[in-house]
C-alpha cells in the first residue's frame, strides 16, 4: 500500500465504524496558551475531555499535523541520526467521548491491523497497566481480558506508569493506556529470543505502532487523581511509522513518504544517499535531516507561522537553519536547497493537505529568503571562527557558543572546524553557557497553573458579547490562580459573558464585573481552547454571589472599527492588487491595526492612496453589516465566504458581509453595526515582514483624526520655519541641495587635511625586526578618512602594522591595519590585536586579520594603546 492508501484506509475503516472524520487541526496552537505547536492529535478536544464543550457526535476520527520540537517532547536533535524520530509527523486517530471505551477500541485495533492492514498476528504484542502502589492504582484487568480475546498471555505484557499511564499534561485528563507493539525482526532473530523481551527497551525493530489511552482521571495541581464523570477514549497511531512496517521497511525514511524527497535532494546536490546511519555517514544523515525539517518549515509557514524572532517563529527559524547547516557543512551547498524541495512535497501530500499546494510558491519564496539570509550569516560566522584566539590550540567555551547563539553554528561544526586546524573544543565551557541560556529561557517562560476550583457543575460558558456589552445576572463556573514569573494572575470564569476573549487577531476586553456592591476590574479577557477567561485584578470576596458584567465599551467600539476597517482594507487590497492578496495575520486592538497579507513587492504609492480610498468611501457609503450565525461549514463554502488557510473552522461558523460581493468573510471578532461608525481609515505604513509577505499599519475613527490632526500641526511648523506656506516641499528640497554641496565641502577638506598628515606621519615610521610600524594619535574626527589614510599608508609603506587613534564625537577610537603579506608569514592578526588593544580605553572591537577596529570609553588611554601595540609587535 502506498502512504495515501494507508491514510485512506484507517479513516474508510473508522467511517464505517460510525466515526466522524474530521481534518486535521492547524499544526500551530492559537487558542492553547500552555502548548506551542499541537503535538498529539487530542489536542483539538481538550475541550472534550474537561468537559467544557459537549461534542455533536461522540465518535471522531482524524488524521492531525503534529509536531514535537520543543518543551517536554522534543525530537529535534535525534532527527537524522536514527530512522523513527521526526519533527512533524502525522498522528491517525480515534475517539470516543463518553461513548464507546475498552472493548470496542480493542476490537477495532485488532481488526485494522490484521484483517484491513493485512499484519501476521504473531508478530503483534499489547501492554497494559500493571499498577502503581504509590497512586493507589490497580493494574488494567479490564483491558487484559479484552486483549486475551486476540493474543495469547505470552504476547500480553504489563507496563509501569512510564510506560502505560498518558498523561496531557502536569494537570489534566489522563488514564492507562495500551499500546500495540510489532516484532519487524527476521524469523531466526525471533526463534533465538522472544519478541515480548524487547518490548519498551529501545530495540529498533521491536517498535509501538498505537496507543490506547482510556481517559478516566483528572490530574489535579496537587499530584491527586479525581474519576471523570465520563470516560474516553483516545488513541494515536504514528502514520511514518505505520507506513514503514506495511511497506516492509526497517526505518522510516525508506517509505514513500520520504523517498520522492530524498531523491530530490541526490538530483540537486549529485550526491547518492546511501540509507547509512552510522556516525561518520554525514551526508546521509544530513539528506534525512532535510528530508524531515522540510515538512515542518512548509507546514506551519502554511498554517500562517512565518520563521521569526520569538516564540513559535524562533522554532522554525531554527528547524530551517539546522538543515542549512547540514546542508553546507555535510553536502556542500552553499545556495538554497530547502526551497526547492516544496514543490516535491505539494505534489505529494497536497492532495490531502490543500493548504500546502494552495500556497505552494509563497512558501518557496518565503524559505528562500530565510535560507538566503542565513547562508549569508553562517559566511560571517566562519569569519568570526577564523579570528577566534585559540590558544593552546584551545577554542574557549564562551567563544563556541558565541558562535551557536549568535551565528547558528552547531557544537559539532565547531569541532569539525577546529579539528581541521588542529584545534579542539572547551565542552564544558560550551555547556555551562547553554546551560545559563536555558536556565535564564526557563526563568522567562516560568508558569505555574493552579487547579479550577469549581463554583458550579455541568455548565458551558455561554458568549452573548455580539448582541450586549453587558449582562445583569452571571454566575462564576470556576476560579483559579495562576503564577507567571512568580507574578500572580488571577482568572475568573462565568457561565454568560459579554466579554470577547482575544482570538483570531483581536484583542480581548476589559471592563469590570460586580459581585454585589464589591467591584472587580478586568484587565484582559483570553481564550483557552474555547474557555472565556476573564484576568482581573483581585478575585471577589463571594464567588457565589450574583455576577454583574460591563464590558469597557469605549474600548470595544474602538477594537471593533479596527476591525471591520480590516475587512474592508483585505478587500480593497483584492481589488486593487489581486486575489492572491490574502491575509496572513492580524492584530487589532483599540488603538491600530495591523493586517498582514501576501504580496511579491513594495506598494507602490498611488496603490496604498487607493486602499485608503475605497476604504474611506466604504465608510461613508454607511454600509450595514449583514451578520449570519451558525452557518453550517459546507453552506459557507458553497457561499463564496473568505475562509483562511491556517484556521480552524468548526461545524458551524458566522458569516460577516460589509456591502454583497465586496467583503464576505468567515470570522469570529466584534465589529460595528454599519461602516459609518468608523469615521475615518488612514495607513500610517507599509512594509516587509518576510519574503512575499507585507504589513500594513493603520488607525481610524478618534486615532485617525488626531493623527491626521498632528501631522498638519507638525507641516505648519516645518512651514512657519521655511517662511514658505505654500512652497514647503520645494524649500525643504532646495535645503537638502544645499546639505549635500556643505557636506562635500566638508570631505574635502579633510581628505586634503589628511593628505597633509602623511608626510608627517612617513617620518614617523619605525623598522621593528623588518615590519614598517607607525602608532600615532590624529587630529582627526572622521573615521573614514581616518581608515582611508590608514589603508594609502600601508600601500606606500609595504609589510606595515598602522594604528591609529583619535576622538570622535569626544570618544576614543582605534584603527589598526597589518599588510596581508605579514598576517601569512609572521601570524599577525589585527582582530586579535585590536581586542587587547581595545581594554586600554575600557572599549572592545574586532575585525579581519589585517584590518579591525575599536571604540571606548576612556579617551585618556589612547596614549597607553598606541604604546602597547610596540609591546604587542616586539612580542609577535
Amino acid at each position: 500500500m502506498t502512504a495515501q492508501e494507508i491514510r485512506q484506509a484507517f479513516l474508510d475503516f473508522f467511517r464505517s465504524k460510525g466515526h466522524k472524520i474530521v481534518p486535521s487541526a492547524p499544526i500551530v496552537s492559537k487558542d492553547d496558551p500552555t502548548l506551542m505547536f499541537t503535538n498529539a492529535g487530542m489536542n483539538q478536544f481538550k475541550d472534550f475531555f474537561l468537559g467544557n464543550q459537549t461534542p455533536d457526535i461522540p465518535r471522531i476520527a482524524d488524521t492531525q499535523k503534529c509536531m514535537r520540537v520543543s518543551g517536554k517532547h522534543n525530537d529535534l536533535e535525534d532527527v537524522g541520526r536514527d530512522g523513527t524520530h521526526h519533527t512533524m509527523f502525522e498522528m491517525l486517530g480515534n475517539w470516543s467521548f463518553g461513548d464507546y471505551f475498552k472493548k470496542e477500541a480493542i476490537a477495532w485495533s485488532w481488526e485494522l491491523l490484521t484483517e484491513v492492514y493485512g499484519i501476521p498476528k504473531d508478530r503483534l504484542y499489547a501492554t497494559v497497566f500493571g499498577g502503581d502502589e504509590g497512586e493507589g492504582l490497580p493494574s488494567d484487568e479490564e483491558a487484559k481480558a479484552f486483549w486475551m480475546e486476540y493474543l495469547p498471555a505470552s504476547h500480553i505484557l504489563y507496563g509501569n506508569k512510564k510506560d502505560n499511564f498518558w498523561e496531557m499534561g502536569e494537570t489534566g485528563p489522563c488514564g492507562p493506556c495500551s499500546e500495540i507493539h510489532i516484532d519487524l525482526r527476521p524469523e531466526a532473530e525471533i526463534e533465538a529470543q522472544p519478541g515480548a523481551e524487547l518490548v519498551n527497551m529501545d530495540h529498533p525493530k521491536v517498535v509501538e505502532i498505537w496507543n490506547n489511552v482510556f481517559i478516566q482521571f483528572n490530574r489535579k495541581a496537587d499530584g491527586a487523581l479525581e474519576k471523570l464523570p465520563a470516560a474516553h477514549v483516545d488513541t494515536g497511531m504514528g502514520f511514518e511509522r505505520l507506513c514503514m512496517v506495511l511497506q516492509g521497511k526497517t526505518v522510516t525514511y525508506d517509505t514513500d513518504v520520504f523517498t520522492p524527497l530524498l531523491r530530490k535532494i541526490e538530483t540537486i546536490t549529485g550526491l547518492s544517499y546511501g540509507g547509512s546511519y552510522a556516525p561518520d555517514a554525514k551526508a546521509d544523515m544530513a539528506m534525512r535531516v532535510l528530508a524531515d525539517h522540510v515538512r515542518a518549515v512548509a507546514f506551519t509557514i502554511a498554517d500562517g507561522q512565518l520563521p521569526s524572532n520569538t516564540g513559535a517563529g524562533y522554532v522554525i527559524r531554527r528547524i530551517l537553519r539546522r538543515a542549512v547547516r547540514y546542508y553546507y557543512s555535510f553536502l556542500n551547498m552553499q545556495e538554497p536547497l530547502l526551497c526547492q524541495l516544496v514543490p516535491v512535497l505539494a505534489a505529494e501530500m497536497g492532495g490531502f493537505f490543500p493548504e500546502l499546494k494552495g500556497q505552494e510558491g509563497q512558501i518557496v519564496r518565503i524559505i528562500e529568503a530565510e535560507e538566503k539570509t542565513f547562508l549569508n550569516t553562517l559566511e560571517k560566522g566562519i569569519s568570526r571562527f577564523e579570528s577566534l584566539d585559540a590558544k593552546g590550540g584551545l577554542i574557549q567555551g564562551q567563544d563556541a557558543f558565541e558562535l551557536y547563539d549568535t551565528f547558528g553554528f552547531p557544537i559539532d561544526l565547531t569541532r569539525l572546524m577546529a579539528a581541521e586546524r588542529g584545534w579542539q573544543v572547551d565542552e564544558a565551557g560550551f555547556e555551562k553557557a547553554l546551560q545559563a541560556q536555558k536556565d535564564r529561557s526557563r526563568a522567562d517562560a516560568h508558569k505555574k497553573v493552579g487547579d479550577w476550583h469549581i463554583v458550579r457543575e455541568g455548565e458551558e460558558v455561554a458568549f452573548v458579547g455580539y448582541d450586549e456589552l453587558s449582562v445583569s445576572e452571571a454566575a462564576v463556573l470556576k476560579y483559579r490562580t495562576v503564577a507567571v514569573k512568580d507574578k500572580e494572575q488571577y482568572q475568573v470564569v462565568l457561565n454568560r459573558t459579554p466579554f470577547y476573549a482575544e482570538s483570531g487577531g483581536q484583542a480581548g476586553d476589559t471592563g469590570l464585573l460586580f459581585f454585589g456592591q464589591e467591584k472587580v476590574v478586568v484587565i484582559d479577557t483570553q481564550k483557552e481552547n474555547d474557555l472565556i477567561i476573564h484576568i482581573v485584578k483581585q478575585f471577589p470576596a463571594d464567588m457565589q454571589a450574583s455576577v454583574r458584567a460591563e464590558v469597557n465599551a469605549g474600548r470595544r467600539q474602538a477594537t471593533s472599527c479596527n476591525h471591520s476597517a480590516v475587512h474592508l482594507m483585505h478587500a480593497a487590497l483584492h481589488d486593487i492588487l489581486g486575489g492572491h492578496a490574502l491575509q496572513k495575520g492580524q492584530d487589532v486592538d483599540s488603538k491600530r491595526l495591523r493586517f498582514d497579507f501576501s504580496h511579491f513587492q513594495r506598494m507602490t504609492e498611488e496603490e496604498i492612496k487607493r486602499v485608503e480610498e475605497v476604504v474611506n468611501a466604504k465608510i461613508r457609503e454607511n454600509i450595514q453589516l449583514e451578520e449570519r450565525r451558525d452557518v453550517p461549514i459546507e453552506e459557507a463554502k458553497e457561499s463564496g465566504a473568505m475562509m483562511l488557510f491556517g484556521e480552524k473552522y468548526g461545524e458551524s461558523v458566522r458569516i460577516i458581509t460589509f456591502d454583497k460581493g465586496f467583503s464576505t468573510e468567515l470570522c469570529g471578532g466584534t465589529h460595528v453595526p454599519a461602516t459609518g461608525e468608523i469615521g475615518q481609515f488612514k495607513i500610517l505604513s507599509e512594509g516587509a515582514v518576510a519574503a512575499g509577505i507585507r504589513r500594513i499599519e493603520a488607525v481610524t475613527a478618534e486615532e485617525a483624526s488626531r493623527f491626521v490632526q498632528a501631522e498638519l500641526e507638525e507641516l505648519n511648523e516645518v512651514r512657519a520655519l521655511l517662511k514658505a506656506p505654500k512652497q514647503v516641499a520645494k524649500n525643504v528640497a532646495a535645503l537638502q541641495e544645499e546639505n549635500k554641496s556643505l557636506k562635500k565641502e566638508i570631505e574635502r577638506l579633510r581628505a586634503e587635511q589628511a593628505g597633509a598628515l602623511k608626510g608627517t606621519l612617513k617620518e614617523k615610521v619605525e623598522n621593528i625586526d623588518g615590519v614598517n610600524f607607525l602608532s600615532e594619535e590624529l587630529p582627526l574626527d572622521d573615521a573614514n578618512a581616518i581608515k582611508t589614510l590608514a589603508y594609502q599608508l600601508e600601500e606606500e609603506l609595504g609589510d606595515a602594522v598602522i594604528l591609529f587613534g583619535a576622538s570622535i564625537q569626544g570618544k576614543p577610537q582605534l584603527t589598526l591595519i597589518i599588510s596581508k603579506s605579514l598576517t601569512a608569514a609572521k601570524g599577525l592578526n589585527a582582530g586579535q590585536m585590536i581586542r587587547e588593544l581595545a581594554k586600554e580605553i575600557k572599549g572592545g572591537g574586532g575585525g579581519q586579520p589585517f584590518f579591525a577596529s575599536a571604540g571606548g570609553k576612556d579617551e585618556a588611554g589612547l596614549g597607553r594603546a598606541l604604546a602597547k601595540a610596540r609591546e604587542l609587535l616586539a612580542s609577535a
